[in-house]
């Protein structure tokens, strides 16, 4: 039993397709754009322009974006080279398969299960902040000991919205993926109108002085901030676990990654430079950024519904996240590596029902007690380490020759795949020791429950 083994595209694909209940394929490439703005559109551009920039990079924030959304462009090409070769549910995981083998496979599919349950949860977290300071100005509390990460010391035990919205949304995923991107697309409007709302009125108020010292905190700063900011483009590979319910992937998974990824860069560097304009960086480590922002420039009513925006938008980041998890789990079980009730399908919904509300639970229990600030490295880490991995796999996916060579193609093979692959790894030293340290011993566990179980019951034994 190899542990290198690899799956047969055609095989792969033709499989899925003799499977009686199997996934709807009910999205266009315009679904796909919503989806990744969604997904990306959240906590990035809430939350974090304001610490990083105080922390970090200073004014200089809108170049970490941008070497963020380089790094993210080049990951993208490749992923969509791959969604385009290979439409299958399970993202990285199912492309590692297919390349590099089960082993390869099993690690990227576990860097992503710590990536997208993370994500949801360290999203599902600022989304509890957020809610707290808008029901403030109704002169609403939640009891402290009930709204944040368990830490006796100060008080603070268990955060039950953030557990609470966390199994919301996986109710709405249980109902079908048409009805959830319904949902999503009308919040996706509604975010983009908040955020656009805030640049209209936040220009009029830019002091160019603010921007002095443009790079206070020097080139190291901007390369530390685009590690950090690079969370704020979470999102996009999720697009690529929805490729089984595509119509027509080949052309729309490209159209969905990249185009959600152009979009969100353009928003990220115009609330950059505006929240930066209005206030001095030093003052921004707060954890609503950009509603404090506002108040400062006596907005109150702007920075109420940036708030109540904020509240509403980053339910899409859960969903988007939440749903790329459960997809991958699902990819997981259908394989073998996981039990295979994680691969069952409701008839009657078409969706994975059970190990969504399994994924879930497990996500809600780390929302409700794991401090905010200590998730979003970890969800990095584990993104970077699946990008590295699928740019270096355009490499071996071009010499492949089941591969259909009408679809997408990375551009400027093979320095392109090269490129992404070293920016990858060159961020991941950026990262501190610690997520280092915590993600080692993630991995370890992952390699325990594979050599113990995936191993054995994979379908490949068969």
């Amino acid at each position: 039993m190899s542990i290198f083994r690899k799956k047969p595209i055609h095989d792969l694909i033709h499989k899925n397709k003799s499977v009686s209940i199997q996934l709807k394929q009910t999205l266009n490439g315009f679904d796909l754009i919503l989806l990744g703005v969604g997904a990306i559109v959240g906590t990035g551009i809430f939350i974090l322009p304001g610490t990083v920039a105080a922390l970090h990079s200073g004014p200089a924030i809108v170049f970490s974006f941008v070497i963020a959304a380089i790094v993210c462009a080049l990951a993208a090409m490749c992923y969509s080279e791959f969604a385009s070769a290979v439409p299958v549910a399970g993202s990285a995981y199912t492309y590692g398969y297919v390349i590099f083998g089960e082993f390869i496979a099993w690690l990227l599919g576990w860097a992503l299960l710590l990536e997208y349950g993370l994500a949801v949860a360290s999203v599902a977290s600022g989304w509890s902040s957020y809610l707290n300071a808008f029901l403030r100005g109704f002169h609403i509390e939640i009891p402290a000991a009930f709204s944040n990460s368990f830490d006796p010391a100060n008080g603070t035990f268990i955060n039950i919205p953030a557990i609470l919205i966390v199994f919301l949304v996986a109710f709405l995923l249980t109902r079908g993926i048409k009805e959830s991107t319904r949902v999503n697309t009308m919040i996706v409007f509604l975010k983009i109108g908040v955020i656009l709302l805030f640049l209209i009125v936040g220009v009029f108020y830019v002091k160019p002085s603010n921007w002095q010292p443009f790079m206070p905190f020097g080139f190291s700063g901007v390369l530390n901030g685009a590690a950090l900011v690079f969370f704020a483009y979470l999102g996009f590979d999720a697009v690529s676990s929805a490729a089984e319910e595509v119509k027509n992937p080949r052309r729309n998974m490209p159209i969905g990654i990249i185009g959600s990824l152009l979009v969100c860069t353009l928003l990220y560097m115009a609330v950059s430079v505006v929240l930066t304009g209005i206030a001095s960086y030093k003052e921004l480590n707060v954890s609503d950024p950009v509603a404090f922002a506002l108040q400062l420039i006596d907005q109150n009513w702007v920075a109420g519904v940036i708030s109540l925006g904020a509240v509403i938008g980053m339910l899409t980041v859960i969903l988007v996240m939440l749903y790329g998890g459960t997809r991958l789990v699902y990819a997981l079980g259908r394989d073998g590596l996981l039990p295979k009730i994680m691969a069952e399908v409701s008839p009657k919904h078409q969706t994975p029902v059970k190990n969504t509300w399994i994924y879930s639970t497990i996500i809600a229990f780390f929302a409700g007690v794991v401090p905010l600030s200590r998730l979003a490295e970890l969800v990095n880490m584990g993104t970077l380490f699946a990008f590295m991995l699928v740019s270096f796999g355009i490499l071996f996916l071009r010499k492949n020759k089941e591969v259909s060579q009408d679809g997408f193609k990375t551009p400027f093979y093979p320095v392109l795949p090269i490129v992404s692959t070293i920016l990858c790894l060159f961020l991941m030293t950026r990262l501190q020791p610690l997520t280092w340290l915590v993600c080692g011993i993630w991995f370890a566990i992952g390699l325990i429950i594979y050599f113990s179980y995936g191993k054995r019951h994979s379908k490949l034994n068969k």
